[in-house]
C-alpha cells in the first residue's frame, strides 16, 4: 500500500523542537478489507472527525493486534483529543508491532515525554538510529535529535547545576547538522552552548540563527542578553536597538536596552527606554526598580522617590529599596524619614557597610548623634574607612 499523503503536523509537546508527525507505515498484510478500513480512517482523520476515526481503527486493532498502522493512527487520534494515556498506549502497540519504524518510536517518545515518563529517550534515542520513511529523512532525524536533546536536559541531575549534559550538547549538534537551516534547533544549540560556558560557539549560533530568520527576534533577543553579560555593552545596545525596530512593542526589549543604557552611564536614554517599557506593562517591577535607580543617580530625587514609594508597597522587605528610598530621601533634608528607611534596610540586612554610612548621615541631619555614632562605628567594622 502506498504511503499516505499526509503532511507532517506539528503537535507542540516539549517545545517547538518536538512535534509528532504522521507518516508511512509498513505495508499490511491483513486481508483486503482492511486497506480500504484504513482509507475511511485516515479520511476522517483528515477532516478532524476524530470520533468516527477511532472507532474505525478500534474495530480493526480489535481484529488484528498486530496492525502497526491502525496502532499508530490511532495514538494520532487519541492524541489530537488531548487523551494522551489512551495515546501513549495506541503508539506502544505501534511500536511493539513495528519495532523498527522510525515514526513509531519518535511519536511514543514524544509522547511519553510530553507526559513525563521515565522511558521516553529509550524511544527518542532508538529513533535516532532508524530511517524514517519521510520525503526528507534528514529533517525528521533531526526532529528525532532535538527531542532527545531536550530530555536530555530535562534529566539531568539537579547537582550538575546549569550546565548542559555533554549527550544533550551531542544531540543538539546531531540535529544542527542534520538540518543546518533550522534557526531553531541553531537557537536551541547556542543556549546549550552559553550554559556550558562556551560562549564563542553560542554566539555562532545565534548569529546563524538570526541570519536564518532575519525576521524573528528570538536569535536577537539571545545574542543580546549573551552580550550583555559579557559586558560587550555597545554590542549590546547595538542588538538591543535592531530588536526593537522589529518589534517596538516588545516590554522586555525596551528593559533590556534600559539597563545596558543605564550601565552605560546614558541616563537620559535609559529613562527613556524604562519609560517605554513601562507603559507597555505598567507592572513591570523590575523596569521601574532599574528607572528609580537611573533617576537617583542622575538626582531626579522627587522622581525616584514615588517610584521607590511604589516598588514598596509591593516589596515592603526588600533592603535595597529601603536604601533607595532612604538615599533619595538624604538630598532633600527629609532626615527622620530617611533615618526610618535605612534602619528597616538593616534590620533586614544588618551586614551592609554603606548603608550603615547612609544611616550615619541621616541620623547626624536628624541630630541623633547617639545614632550616628553606632552607625559609624557598624561601618568601621564592614568596611575600610
Amino acid at each position: 500500500m502506498n504511503p499516505p499523503k499526509r503532511l507532517i503536523v506539528a503537535l507542540l509537546l516539549l517545545s517547538s523542537a518536538l512535534f509528532a508527525q504522521k507518516a508511512a507505515m509498513p505495508q499490511h498484510s491483513t486481508p483486503a478489507k482492511e486497506p480500504a478500513a484504513i482509507s475511511r480512517a485516515e479520511s476522517a482523520m483528515d477532516q478532524q472527525q476524530w470520533s468516527q476515526a477511532e472507532a474505525i481503527l478500534r474495530k480493526l486493532v480489535a481484529a488484528n493486534a498486530k496492525d502497526a498502522r491502525a496502532w499508530f493512527d490511532l495514538g494520532y487520534v487519541m492524541h489530537a483529543q488531548q487523551n494522551y494515556s489512551e495515546a501513549i498506549v495506541a503508539y506502544r502497540n505501534a511500536v511493539a508491532a513495528s519495532p523498527e519504524n522510525f515514526e513509531c518510536n519518535l511519536n511514543l517518545g514524544m509522547m511519553l515525554a510530553h507526559e513525563n515518563h521515565s522511558d521516553a529517550s529509550k524511544y527518542l534515542e532508538k529513533a535516532t538510529h532508524l530511517k524514517p520513511a519521510s520525503a526528507h529523512p534528514e529533517k525528521s532525524l533531526a526532529r528525532a535529535w532535538a527531542a532527545l536533546a531536550q530530555i536530555q536536559t530535562r534529566q539531568a541531575p539537579q547537582a550538575s547545576g546549569n550546565v548542559v549534559p555533554n549527550s544533550a550538547l551531542d544531540s543538539w549538534s546531531h540535529a544542527v547538522a542534520l538540518a543546518p537551516d533550522d534557526a531553531q534547533n541553531r537557537l536551541a544549540l547556542g543556549t546549550a552552548l552559553e550554559r556550558s560556558g562556551d560562549v564563542s560557539g553560542a554566539e555562532r549560533e545565534f548569529r546563524k540563527a538570526q541570519e536564518l530568520q532575519p525576521n524573528a527576534t528570538d536569535a536577537l533577543a539571545a545574542l543580546s542578553n549573551l552580550l550583555m553579560r559579557a559586558k560587550r555593552l555597545p554590542e549590546a545596545e547595538e542588538t538591543l536597538r535592531r530588536l526593537i525596530v522589529m518589534a517596538p512593542q516588545d516590554e522586555s526589549g525596551h528593559l533590556q536596552l534600559g539597563r545596558v543604557l543605564s550601565a552605560e552611564a546614558k541616563d537620559v536614554e535609559a529613562t527613556a527606554e524604562l519609560q517605554k517599557a513601562l507603559a507597555l506593562r505598567p507592572d513591570d517591577w523590575e523596569a521601574l526598580r532599574e528607572l528609580a535607580f537611573v533617576q537617583e543617580r542622575g538626582k531626579q530625587f522627587v522622581e525616584a522617590e514615588k517610584n521607590y514609594r511604589k516598588l514598596l508597597t509591593h516589596f515592603p522587605n526588600d533592603a535595597e529599596l529601603h536604601n533607595g528610598l532612604g538615599s533619595v530621601l538624604l538630598p532633600q533634608l527629609q532626615y527622620a524619614e530617611a533615618q526610618r528607611e535605612f534602619l528597616v534596610c538593616l534590620k533586614l540586612k544588618p551586614d551592609w557597610g554603606e548603608a550603615w554610612g547612609q544611616m550615619a548621615l541621616a541620623a547626624s541631619g536628624n541630630k541623633d548623634y547617639e545614632l550616628a555614632i553606632r552607625a559609624l562605628d557598624a561601618r568601621k567594622k564592614l568596611l575600610p574607612e
